[in-house]
């Protein structure tokens, strides 16, 4: 049996794993930013929705 094969098959198999691991990280980051942006696109949306604002002018003459 080839100990230096099985190690360096070891060695690259733990730096999937950690590639894997940073992989998912940056993942779940983004999708926490793209959760708070849509939470604040819909909260400027919300906002934005007022029927009467612009409704009346005051004129002065």
């Amino acid at each position: 049996m080839n100990i230096t094969a099985l190690s360096s098959t070891n060695i690259s198999l733990s730096g999937t794993s950690n590639m894997n691991a940073i992989d998912i990280s940056m993942l779940k980051k983004t999708l926490n930013s793209v959760e708070a942006n849509g939470d604040m696109l819909t909260q400027m949306m919300e906002q934005s929705v007022n029927p009467f604002v612009g409704a009346n002018i005051d004129i002065k003459v």
